[in-house]
């Protein structure tokens, strides 16, 4: 168990200073280390994990990652899992906040750029192999293409998951001829003692700490709930909980916009997970605590709520899959997240990244690295990086 638990360590630490581009890119790197590098579990357990991530509130990325290192290493390979992945990131914007900046403006924007377009790559290579394994019959074709484009004519949290929901309708109504494989994912091991648990505690904190702030709590405590209600409302992780922090923090006077967004703008910069922002927002807040204590704050608080919710449910959510309706049903899933990929690739990425012929070179290059050369995608971050640098001083 310990070589295992340093080894999901070592793998998502690694993944935590390279996975720049979102926690769609996020998806793509780590089905490419632990589906097809490691063999760690399969491409059914992973997009089982992606789906059932989807259906959550919290940071969709980070949830699958904890699943990984859980179905690895036990509770503590989970807590490794999140640890590597979320840690370079936290480090990096605590320091921004404490006023270190590394990069010139120029160099910085070069670099976010590059990084973005291995993003592209990434996120190519990665709904490329999935639509094959997910999406190989005209039917789950179908409800790939749907959902792509319903949610890129109405692109909104509330219409992801209703696309997901649609997709598990059409994929009982469509699917249902064929039976569940005897090789279904492994089960997490989570009981459901622990899951009940999990769930129990995740409302007390939620409907306990607005209370107990009402009646006078340290402000350690207002801060917390902040975060903890930001991360246990918001639906489609990311870029999604920006709202709710910004009203939570910019409207009682604790940041000003003009700190939120240059924060914002660090935390798209940085790899790992964006609610890291968090633990920016902890350290500016201008009530005491703050520092590295609310950067510790934070982080706790914004990504408790999604692990609480994914451990009250991965028990329960073993047990239906195994159903020959439920089978059907997440077929249908399974092909409306490669739809949701697939329109998430058009925008915001391609259409928020490629702006010129030379930047399409350089995604179709990183692609062509990735899938025919097989190069490691930390030549492919570094390549990038690099491409980026050179495009944004060209004339």
């Amino acid at each position: 168990m310990r070589s295992s638990l340093w080894e999901v360590l070592g793998a998502f630490l690694k993944l935590g200073t390279i996975s720049f581009g979102g926690p769609v890119a996020h998806l793509g790197y780590f089905r490419e280390e632990f589906v097809k590098r490691r063999g760690w579990l399969g491409d059914a357990a992973y997009t089982d994990l992606v789906a059932l991530c989807q259906f959550l509130p919290g940071p969709a990325s980070s949830q699958v990652g904890f699943s990984i290192g859980l179905m690895r290493a036990g509770y503590l390979g989970g807590l490794a899992a999140w640890t590597g992945f979320t840690l370079p990131s936290a480090i990096l914007l605590l320091l921004f906040a404490t006023g270190a900046r590394a990069l010139t403006r120029t160099v910085g924007l070069g670099v976010l750029h590059g990084l973005n377009l291995v993003a592209v790559a990434i996120v190519a290579q990665a709904i490329f192999s999935m639509a094959r394994a997910l999406c190989p019959d005209l039917k789950r074709a179908g409800i790939a293409a749907l959902t792509a484009a319903w949610v890129l004519f109405r692109n909104s949290s509330g219409t992801q998951i209703a696309a997901i929901l649609l997709g598990g309708v059409a994929g009982y109504l469509t699917c249902r001829s064929a039976a569940p494989p005897s090789d279904l994912p492994p089960a997490p091991p989570v009981s459901r003692c622990v899951g009940l648990t999990s769930l129990a505690g995740f409302l007390i904190l939620l409907i306990g700490l607005p209370v107990f702030r009402s009646l006078g709590a340290p402000q350690g405590v207002a801060l917390f709930e902040a975060f903890y209600q930001s991360g246990a409302l918001v639906f489609g992780g990311g870029h999604v909980v920006l709202p709710l922090l910004r009203d939570a923090f910019v409207a009682p006077g604790w940041v000003s916009d003009e700190t939120f967004f240059s924060g914002y703008g660090a935390a798209q910069a940085v790899p790992g997970p964006l609610f890291t922002f968090a633990v920016y927002l902890g350290a500016v807040a201008k009530p005491s605590p703050h520092g590295l204590a609310g950067a510790v704050i934070g982080l706790l608080g914004i990504f408790l709520p999604g692990i609480l919710l994914l451990l009250g449910t991965l028990p329960f959510w073993t047990f239906v899959r195994a159903r020959a309706g439920a089978y059907a049903t997440m077929r249908g899933v399974n092909a409306a997240v490669v739809g949701l990929l697939g329109a998430t690739f058009v925008n915001p990425l391609w259409l928020g990244t490629v702006n010129s012929l030379m930047d399409i070179a350089a995604a179709l290059i990183g692609f062509l690295l990735l899938t025919v050369w097989q190069t490691r995608p930390l030549l492919v971050v570094l390549l990038g990086a690099l491409v980026g640098i050179a495009l944004n001083h060209a004339p």
